[in-house]
């Protein structure tokens, strides 16, 4: 067992038992305060753990790590340092947070230094992506939008099922978690038009995503196999892959998706590692036909994580439209990185992956008002009475997972954006 992972730990700190923070979890990312410029903190409980005074005072001595590499904009830095040093800070830092620990709670200076409240902090981008690619990787996704829009009777597509469907994205409009967006302008026709026209989208949809982030770098030329992945995945976040329906409807033939993709994707901010995600491992769907050898791996790599997203108006409550879960995915990621290297591509640390919308096998699992309204023909009703068909204006969508086993709760926290009207 990985030390940090262990579920009979507990922490000094008080953590409340629905927290998605507590010491098994330890995610990683990029925070500032008002006394704080950026710098890597770990989230505990209610607080943030700045990970730069915790390395002034040579706590992590032992480890033999530059002070500094946690005192960057970005965590791209010390996710180079590799996989052992990952594991190292996190033991570490569980270590110093233990209940029978008193390196940092026996020091009220220290405390008052290296704990700051979460609602006192402004999170950042976690990392800085230098490449994206959006999968396409639920089975009950790709068949209710090829059921909406093709023969019911053959909704996949010939090689779905054999190779795991991608494209390249835009990394520079990620944004985290808490960035409103602008309704996209685009290019559209109606059915019956007989020439497109510019203006505002009106379907604009969310998609519930999973993304992992790469921690390792290869040569032009190299190839992961699935059973190596693991070893290349930093963590997970959170991913809310905005789209504007109507714009992609006409733009995405015949090279796929475009500007009706690339104006916005949120990630949640705390990094989730693999390894605190490691007792939550799941077995994933059968695949049948079984996968050419480069995509065959041995073990478990799906995730039994809960996922859930509330739609707000502006002003009103929030309400839950969709729970799902990850582990419905039917390639699973290690089969992605695999895909993603197999003609070469090198891979880059802080690339980020998205899972594809995640879908399960009932309506309400469904990842996406396209699917969850059928096209805007079953509008789903809201708590004030209103309804949607798609996202409005001033509309604030919120995703929230967490992983729960034997009393231990590891999540993500939460991503959200308010939409604002097109410019």
């Amino acid at each position: 067992m990985i030390k940090a992972n262990d579920p009979s730990l507990h922490s000094w700190i008080e953590i409340a038992p629905e927290s998605d923070f507590p010491i098994q979890n330890l995610p990683f990312g990029i925070f500032e305060s008002a006394t704080k410029d950026p710098r890597v903190g770990v989230a505990i409980g209610d607080y943030v753990l700045d990970l730069y005074a915790i390395a002034q005072h040579n706590l992590f001595e032992l480890l033999d790590i530059d002070p500094t590499v946690f005192h960057r904009l970005y965590l791209n830095d010390f996710i180079a340092l590799g996989k052992p040093t990952w594991r190292a800070v996190r033991n570490r830092v569980s270590e110093l947070l233990r209940n029978d620990n008193d390196e940092i709670s026996g020091n009220s200076r220290l405390m008052q230094e290296c704990l700051i409240k979460r609602s006192d902090v402004r999170m950042l981008m976690p990392v800085k992506v230098g490449n994206y690619t959006d999968f396409y990787s639920s089975i009950e996704h790709a068949t209710n939008v090829g059921t909406m829009f093709r023969d019911p009777k053959n909704a996949l597509l010939p090689n779905w099922k054999h190779i795991p469907i991608g494209y390249h994205g835009r990394a520079s409009s990620i944004i985290v978690s808490g960035t409103d967006i602008r309704r996209p302008n685009g290019q559209t026709k109606a059915p019956d038009a007989e020439a497109p026209t510019f203006g505002p989208s009106r379907l604009l949809d969310f998609e519930l995503e999973v993304a992992f982030i790469t921690g390792r770098e290869t040569r032009l030329g190299d190839m992961i196999s699935p059973d190596e992945a693991d070893d290349y995945i930093f963590g997970l976040v959170l991913f809310n892959d905005w789209s504007a329906r109507d714009m992609q409807t006409w733009e995405y033939v015949p090279l796929g998706p475009f500007l009706a993709k690339s104006f916005a994707s949120s990630i949640s901010p705390w990094v989730v590692t693999l390894d605190a995600l490691e007792p939550f491992r799941v077995k994933g769907p059968m695949q049948n036909p079984k996968p050419l050898p480069y995509l065959a791996f041995h073990g478990e790599h799906n995730y039994d994580i809960n996922l859930e997203v509330l739609l707000k108006p502006e002003d009103g409550q929030e309400n839950s439209i969709c729970r799902s879960n990850f582990k419905y995915m039917y390639w699973n990621m290690n089969q992605q990185l695999a895909h993603q290297s197999s003609n070469g591509c090198n891979i880059q640390v802080g690339d980020m992956y998205a899972s594809g919308t995640i879908s399960g096998p009932d309506k309400t699992s469904y990842g996406s008002m396209l699917e969850l309204t059928w096209r805007g023909t079953q509008p789903i009703q809201l708590s004030d009475g209103t309804e949607r068909k798609f996202i409005n204006d001033y509309d604030t969508v919120i995703m929230r997972g967490f992983a729960e086993r034997n009393g231990i709760r590891v999540g993500f926290g939460e991503v959200k954006a308010k939409v604002l009207p097109a410019l």
